[in-house]
């Protein structure tokens, strides 16, 4: 019965999210449902655990969703991001309209530009080459997806995406932990992509099938356009990139720095400096790439908008967004504690016995596609199995960036479920369904799943860090 309902609240949630009602009010709710079968009081359970462990991702997390999303609207409102993009898909022309989109999304999010702003940016250029090369416009959304849900997001060393953040947190690695398999699994990841992508649109074009008719969400890019030059473009994005590289993996940390701190017996104060070099690393460069983005683009914001607005549409934009991962991670600590939860999480520790990495990338997967989130799963793995992964690997010889990227990758898997508000986003601003374009996007998420899984096989047989 504990079990049936840890599931009922399951569906729930992946229903009313569905359905487009926003997690930050009813995640709450399912956990009140899930809630039922523990032996604690529900509005305790609300206040001091629900509300407790989104906290804790409140604090250690929302710098960078805060600098993420302000670096993102400015590259946004300067036209540095459409720059970019149009850059790439004129230098690879119409012929490779799929590569080339993929490249431009590739290129963005490994300069630490989220996934929303990519898409808003690259979308009108990718329709408008689509449209010309009379490509089924209804790949496009699995086309974004390859290129900001693989290689750049978690597998690529230095990624300044928040999956590649989360497990120096919990493990006290850098953004560059095992750099080469990571590269090895994000280029397979990619080329495997781009394959079934392009087997797909031949396919479409034997069956006599174009870009189609479509009226809503269509885009025409203006030749008059003032966009900044691309080379100018791209300094914002190295300089995220330089800065983080040089501060993680360069750069002597004081190991005393939070001592005092400790000594305030402040709450949620970080065990070590290592736990958060890499925290700190990503604010300051993204700090430094606001400004450089701000200095240099300023002149080419429209007129129908500001530097003050660019700054405070970003800030604000990140409320939604932390707020509806913490409610998820709330939500996932909630289940977490359950008699329900605890039964399952016996029987799936004891799959891959032995063998912790493979039982690592299976739990992670499973919880992010529980909540429809790679970095609420991710999280939420972390926190709960985290120290007994890191036992197991250490008793096994097994390096800690080893297991750094394996559940970095795995939290790209099922996350992208059709709940995934990613994956909801992509279809609004392209303007699809999740019955025109989702099957072609779950071909992406099984390919994601499965190299999540070749990387612990390739480890273990090569030893390859």
């Amino acid at each position: 019965m504990n079990v049936i309902v840890v599931i009922l609240s399951l569906i729930l949630l992946v229903t009313i999210a569905y359905r487009g009602f926003s997690v930050i009010l009813f995640a709450p709710v399912c956990a009140l449902v899930a809630m039922s079968t523990c032996e604690f009081s529900l509005i305790p359970g609300y206040t001091e655990l629900f509300m407790g462990k989104a906290v804790v991702y409140i604090k250690s997390f929302f710098p960078i969703f805060l600098l993420g999303a302000v670096f993102g609207k400015l590259m946004e409102e300067t036209g540095m991001a459409a720059s970019i993009a149009k850059k790439v898909l004129s230098i690879m022309g119409k012929d490779k309209a799929i590569l080339a989109t993929a490249l431009a999304c590739m290129i963005l999010t490994y300069g630490g530009v989220s996934m929303f702003v990519c898409v808003f940016a690259i979308y009108p250029f990718a329709s408008a080459m689509f449209r010309e090369a009379d490509i089924p416009k209804r790949l496009i959304p699995a086309v974004m997806v390859m290129g900001v849900f693989t290689l750049t997001m978690d597998c690529a060393p230095g990624s300044p995406q928040i999956q590649n953040i989360i497990p120096t947190v919990y493990l006290g690695t850098t953004t560059y932990a095992a750099p080469k398999l990571g590269l090895i699994c994000g280029i397979i990841l990619v080329v495997i992509s781009y394959v079934y992508l392009d087997w797909r649109r031949k396919s479409a074009i034997k069956q006599g099938e174009g870009y189609g008719n479509h009226v809503l969400n269509e885009t025409i890019i203006e030749d008059n356009q003032v966009l900044p030059p691309w080379y100018l473009s791209i300094i914002p994005l190295i300089t995220v990139l330089g800065i983080n590289f040089f501060l993680s993996v360069i750069f002597s940390w004081n190991p005393d720095l939070i001592e005092p701190f400790k000594n305030m017996n402040l709450p949620l104060v970080a065990k070590s400096v290592k736990s958060v070099i890499s925290l700190w690393s990503l604010i300051i460069g993204l700090v430094i790439a606001i400004l450089v983005a701000a200095a240099a683009g300023v002149r080419y914001i429209p007129k129908r908008s500001s530097l003050k607005a660019a700054l405070n549409a970003g800030a604000i934009g990140s409320l939604l967004a932390i707020m509806n991962t913490a409610s998820e991670v709330g939500y996932g600590n909630v289940i977490a504690t359950t008699p329900g939860f605890l039964e399952i999480a016996d029987s799936l520790l004891n799959i891959g016995d032995g063998m912790p990495l493979f039982n690592a990338a299976i739990m992670v997967n499973l919880l992010a596609g529980v909540t429809g989130s790679a970095s609420g799963g991710l999280s939420i793995a972390l926190e709960i199995f985290g120290q007994h992964w890191i036992d197991a690997c250490t008793a096994m010889g097994i390096p800690v960036e080893v297991l750094h990227r394996i559940v970095a990758m795995a939290s790209g898997g099922l996350d992208s479920l059709p709940h995934n508000g990613g994956v909801i986003t992509i279809l609004a601003v392209c303007g699809l369904t999740h019955v025109e374009s989702y099957k072609d996007i779950f071909a992406i998420t099984i390919f994601k799943i499965l190299v999540a899984f070749f990387g612990v096989a390739l480890f273990m047989i090569t030893g390859i860090v």
